[in-house]
C-alpha cells in the first residue's frame, strides 16, 4: 500500500457483547478498574449522512464502555439494537465477539479510505461526531476483523 496503516496507531478493539453492564462489570473485575461508564448512542432523530451503514443513513441505538488502557489505546464494548448496523449484521453472522480493531492514520484517512477501497474492500460505516469521525472498513472476510480508521484518536 502507498498508505500503509502505521501498527504504532494501534487505538482500539471492539468486542460486541450481548449484555452491557455485565460484561463492564465482568472487565472490571478482571482488569480490577472501576466499572466504566455505560454510554447510550441514541437513534437519530432523522436518519442523515451523519451516520451510514452500506451507503444508507444508519437508523439504530448503540450501548457502549469504553475502557482506556495505557499506551493509548481502549478496549470497548458494544451491545447494539436489533436494527441493521454494522453491529447487528456481525452478531447475526458470527455471534458476539471482536467486531473491529482500530487505528488513527491522522490527516492520511482519506486516502487510506480510498486505497483500501481501490484494493477490494467496502466500507461498512461511516460516522461522523464533533471533532471526528470513524470508518468501518468490510475486511472481516480477508482480515478476520473489520478495521476502523479514525483520523484522531
Amino acid at each position: 500500500m502507498n498508505n500503509p496503516i502505521d501498527l504504532n496507531n494501534f487505538i482500539q478493539i471492539a468486542i460486541i457483547v450481548p449484555d452491557i453492564e455485565k460484561a463492564a462489570k465482568e472487565w472490571a473485575d478482571v482488569l480490577n478498574i472501576p466499572m466504566p461508564e455505560i454510554i447510550i448512542q441514541h437513534r437519530p432523530e432523522t436518519p442523515s449522512q451523519e451516520l451510514t451503514y452500506r451507503g444508507v443513513p444508519a437508523d439504530y441505538e448503540l450501548k457502549l464502555a469504553v475502557i482506556n488502557a495505557p499506551g493509548g489505546w481502549c478496549i470497548e464494548l458494544h451491545q447494539c439494537d436489533n436494527n441493521d448496523s454494522t453491529f447487528r449484521e456481525y452478531v447475526d453472522k458470527h455471534g458476539y465477539g471482536v467486531h473491529h480493531i482500530g487505528f488513527s492514520v491522522g490527516d492520511k484517512r482519506d486516502e487510506v479510505i480510498k486505497e483500501l477501497m481501490e484494493n477490494g474492500y467496502g466500507m461498512r460505516t461511516i460516522g461522523y461526531y464533533p471533532g471526528g469521525s470513524w470508518t468501518i472498513v468490510d475486511s472481516e472476510e480477508r482480515l478476520g476483523v473489520n478495521l476502523n480508521i479514525k483520523p484522531h484518536k
